[in-house]
């Protein structure tokens, strides 16, 4: 007899784990030709919730690593999604997209880990600096992270518009709280297993999949979310994330997709890892 295929169950990433919804919803996952290719967990506030106390707890102990240490687990990523490539280039293949352009989009996403990795402990020299002042004093302006970053993933390309979006904020020290494709969350979700095999360590990155409607809202307004990235928010809907993102004063930052994702000139920065970064200035006696 024939034995039936083992189907993938999709979860969501949480806490450095692979919890089902909290909700119990789920929402079913559509090829190009509207064929069933899976059921994807339909996250809740609840999920969402946890995920940010996730990240929370994590925040410190990954920002106070030092600059070496996360730019060689981010290299780790790396490293594991390339042992992985044919798996992601197959979810990418099955959501829509051609063998080529698929195989293209996990190198990109390989090479973008590899190139923020390397900027690990580069971009404080860029981005500090000693200041002038009048007085027996240094005076030191140093980048530190936001914290808690709340980002909301494009829709094209699912895997590398994330991938993009989350590499700078991790690599200065943020922990992840990241909205997945509403439409093709598959790539994105098991990236999560390429996580939990790279010594990162639990709550840094948290991927939540579902209907952006629902999620983002209140992914905005949470008050123990530093910054939003509305990179995947749709246009008319812009206005009230910033809106909401006012209540507690976040940073928010937005990449326009209309660059392009593919040109690393203008779809990777040094300054991306500084769109989440503040800046803290110190003062210190000379001689002392």
């Amino acid at each position: 007899m024939a034995r039936l295929n083992v189907r993938k169950t999709y979860k969501l990433y949480i806490n450095g784990e692979f919890p089902r919804t909290e909700s119990g919803r789920f929402y079913e996952v559509r090829g190009k030709g509207g064929e069933l290719l899976a059921n994807a967990c339909r996250g809740s506030r609840k999920d969402l919730r946890n995920a940010v106390v996730a990240a929370r707890k994590a925040q410190g102990g990954w920002g106070g690593k030092t600059a070496y240490n996360r730019g060689q687990i981010l290299y780790r990523i790396a490293e594991v999604c390339e042992s992985r490539s044919a798996e992601l280039s197959d979810e990418l293949r099955r959501q829509g997209s051609s063998a080529a352009d698929a195989r293209r989009e996990v190198e990109a996403v390989i090479d973008r880990w590899v190139y923020y990795a390397g900027w690990s402990d580069k971009y404080i020299q860029m981005f500090g600096s000693v200041n002038p002042v009048a007085g027996p004093y240094y005076n030191f302006t140093v980048p530190e992270p936001t914290g808690v970053v709340g980002v909301v993933a494009p829709e094209e390309p699912s895997l590398l518009g994330l991938v993009s979006r989350i590499a700078p904020a991790l690599v200065g020290g943020n922990t992840v709280v990241a909205v997945t494709s509403q439409s093709k969350p598959l790539a994105a979700i098991t990236l999560g297993e390429a996580f939990e095999t790279s010594d990162v360590p639990p709550g840094v990155i948290n991927l939540i999949s579902g209907q952006k409607s629902e999620l983002v809202p209140w992914l905005t307004a949470h008050m123990d979310v530093n910054a939003i990235d509305t990179t995947g928010v749709a246009a008319e809907a812009i206005a009230a994330t910033r809106q909401a993102a006012s209540e507690n004063v976040k940073r928010v930052v937005h990449f326009d997709s209309a660059l392009g994702w593919s040109d690393p000139r203008l779809s990777q920065s040094p300054y991306a890892i500084f769109d989440f970064q503040e800046a803290k200035t110190v003062w210190h006696p000379i001689g002392m």
